[in-house]
């Protein structure tokens, strides 16, 4: 997951700083981004929310790094 380790370098955080923020394990984080394990849904809800950006740009979805609108209440 490339993007993952983009924001994560874009924000000059290192993986002990992201999980001092999100709660999500150093050891976790570097799995992510080595592509070695793939992020829980509870995972990818926190890192979406905490770079204010889409599951699918984390994912190497898509390139675009906009969130979606908001849920309309």
């Amino acid at each position: 997951m490339e993007n993952l380790k983009k924001l994560r370098k874009k924000h000059q955080l290192t993986q002990i700083s992201l999980q001092m923020k999100t709660g999500i394990n150093q050891s976790i984080l570097s799995k992510y981004e080595n592509d070695e394990r793939l992020p829980t849904c509870e995972n990818l809800m926190i890192l979406a929310k905490f770079y204010r950006t889409s599951l699918d740009y984390i994912m190497d979805l898509t390139d675009e790094p906009k969130p979606y609108p908001p849920k309309k209440q």
